[in-house]
């Protein structure tokens, strides 16, 4: 049903005052648990959206907002964080926010170029965007400051780049994580590997914070020698990325893995599925469909959850907050970073269906 249906129209089919309704509602004044309950029950067969804001604010004034995003069918995490724009732009469009969602090639930066250029045409009150090439990005947000065009980051930050907040994860604790998650029980000195697959490390902040906590971990161990590589692979390098991936698989010092981007988890996984564990520990990021079935078949040991769908969602929802009631915003909102394994990956993926 409709979320424009009227408090009339709940108390009629709960039975109960349209006083009721109100108050259950607003959460205001006495009302029975059978009331309540009855009230509540309805509400959410209807899926009953109360327009409290454009209640409170008369004459609501409509905003754009731009959502600036790698294109979804490149990438299943990049999927994810559509969906979290499309929930917020279905929960924010009844208080007068339109959003505009606009793509670009996640592996070409003039793509990008050209798709910030077509978001800044539009004059939007406020733009979202994944800075996932550093030097464009920058440029990018020169612009959005001298038209005065407020904006938020999802994904990774660049902190003098002057936003209205960030919404994703500490990227440093997470490098971090990652090596003690491969090296957590492991007693022997051994070989340690992080993988960039895909990216341009060089151009991406988001895998270089990764790679220094990383690093800086395997520093602090002081019980045995530990050998750390950083590999960065491309995938229009095919014969090369695999070949690459062989030899170091095949180091037979090799005690775990990391790979830092979500996609280029897949390709580790085959070969290593192929070529056996042999007590090789991986890390990799994102419940994926992929990576969900590595991790179930073992490949994987543990996944780190980013979250792209919260992250949009949060995103949209702070870029409206700030617009309709000019609330000050955080520099960063940190989401906690989530370890999944097989134990926990059944009420993990029913806590995110909720």
């Amino acid at each position: 049903m409709s979320g424009t249906i009227r408090i009339k129209d709940i108390a009629k089919m709960a039975q109960v005052s349209p006083g009721t309704v109100d108050r259950v509602i607003h959460k205001r004044g006495e009302v029975s648990e059978e009331s309540y309950k009855k009230v509540m029950s309805i509400l959410e067969k209807t899926g009953y959206k109360p327009n409290l804001i454009a209640r409170s604010l008369g004459n609501l004034k409509k905003f754009q907002v731009v959502a600036l995003l790698p294109n979804a069918t490149q990438d299943e995490y990049w999927k994810m964080a559509l969906e979290g724009v499309q929930k917020a732009a279905g929960d924010w469009s009844q208080y007068g926010i339109g959003v505009k969602t606009l793509f670009f090639d996640m592996y070409d930066k003039s793509s990008f170029k050209k798709s910030f250029k077509a978001a800044i045409k539009l004059e939007p009150d406020g733009i979202l965007t994944a800075p996932i090439f550093y030097h464009e990005a920058l440029d990018f947000f020169k612009i959005c400051k001298s038209k005065q065009i407020p904006f938020a980051v999802v994904n990774n930050n660049i902190p003098t780049a002057g936003s209205l907040t960030f919404i994703g994860q500490n990227l440093y604790e997470s490098g971090i994580l990652g090596a003690e998650l491969l090296h957590i029980d492991q007693r022997k000195s051994g070989t340690y590997a992080i993988l960039h697959i895909y990216d341009d490390i060089h151009n991406s902040v988001h895998f270089s914070e990764k790679e220094k906590g990383f690093k800086d971990y395997f520093k602090n161990i002081k019980t045995e020698k530990c050998n750390v590589l950083s590999v960065d692979l491309n995938l229009s390098h095919a014969a090369t990325l695999e070949k690459e991936l062989n030899q170091l698989l095949n180091d037979p010092d090799l005690k775990g893995v990391m790979v830092t981007t979500s996609k280029g988890a897949s390709i580790v996984c085959k070969l290593l599925e192929k070529h056996g564990k042999n007590g090789i520990r991986m890390v990799a990021y994102d419940l994926l469909e992929q990576n969900i079935s590595y991790l179930k078949k073992g490949i994987i040991d543990f996944l780190i959850n980013q979250n792209p769908k919260r992250q949009t969602l949060t995103g949209i929802e702070h870029l409206a907050n700030y617009l309709i009631f000019k609330k000050e915003l955080a520099s960063s909102y940190l989401f906690p970073l989530e370890i999944i394994t097989r134990s926990n990956l059944r009420s993990h993926q029913d806590w995110m269906n909720q």
